[in-house]
């Protein structure tokens, strides 16, 4: 499933957005806090519509396709997720083959065993008869991932997927979405973890495209600068992917630069790095 999105705009949040997000890609969505990023998922996903452009899921305009139809093709985990459900996990996970059902409303066997298989997936089956609203943050992500599975999208959005994650559970997610082999479209603070999880990123920067190609290409010192403003070293490991040093303290201090995640000042150099391509080597 192909998604472009063509010249949007929306308020004064978003100007002349365009982007391809190609299909059974990860494609990710940078930029500061205030960018746009979630404004421009909610705008692909129908949640809020644009002033001017439009945003095409394999060459159908959103807004002109019914929503349930819609549904059946787009999961979204998004960050402003209730947080006060009082019904189970199960059913909340259930909860993603409403665009599915019949008329009776009612699950199948088969349906039943996807819901299982999400939540065996998620590593949540234990937590199944608990509320939702006693789970913690990473627990209610590592659930609302589950309902999007279920719900067996071509597209799958993602908002801040690794929010309230520890490190395990980050790099177990998203080593899931790259291995689902859908079309992915996520937004992620952690600039490490984008470049290992995605395959394309694009840069918004006060509403607007700043950059967009490969991970390699995107990620550099001067992008730091110029949408960060932020001085910074970038490496590239043996698998060309960029390698972040951010500065312990503001130009002119005198501590070393440390790893964007995991590194230490003082240590060995080595930047904090995820593969999340792959299984670990056994």
């Amino acid at each position: 499933m192909n998604v472009d999105v063509q010249g949007v705009h929306w308020l004064h949040v978003l100007r002349d957005v365009s982007l391809t997000a190609g299909s059974g890609r990860v494609t990710g969505l940078i930029g500061p806090n205030g960018s746009g990023k979630s404004s421009l998922l909610r705008c692909v996903y129908r949640r809020i519509r644009p002033d001017r452009g439009r945003v095409l899921i394999d060459g159908a305009d959103v807004w002109r396709t019914p929503a349930r139809e819609v549904a059946r093709q787009v999961a979204v985990v998004a960050q402003d997720t209730p947080a006060d459900l009082d019904d189970s996990v199960e059913h909340v996970v259930a909860l993603g083959r409403i665009p599915h059902l019949g008329a009776l409303g009612r699950l199948s066997a088969a349906e039943r065993e996807l819901v299982a298989e999400a939540m065996e997936m998620c590593e949540i089956t234990g937590l199944a008869r608990r509320p939702f609203a006693t789970l913690s943050g990473g627990e209610r992500q590592r659930v609302q991932l589950a309902r999007a599975l279920v719900q067996q999208p071509r597209l799958l959005i993602l908002d801040e997927p690794t929010n309230h994650l520890d490190p395990r559970h980050q790099v177990d997610l998203l080593r899931l979405v790259r291995a689902l082999g859908v079309t992915v479209l996520v937004t992620l603070h952690d600039l490490q973890l984008a470049a290992a999880a995605c395959d394309r990123l694009v840069v918004l920067d006060g509403g607007a495209v700043v950059a967009d190609g490969p991970v390699a290409r995107v990620v550099t010192e001067d992008l730091l600068r110029a949408v960060y403003r932020v001085e910074a070293e970038v490496g590239h490991g043996s698998d060309g992917l960029p390698r972040i040093f951010l500065p312990l303290r503001r130009p002119g201090g005198t501590a070393p630069a440390v790893a964007a995640r995991g590194g230490a000042a003082g240590g060995t150099g080595h930047a904090g790095t995820y593969d999340v391509s792959r299984e670990p080597a056994s």
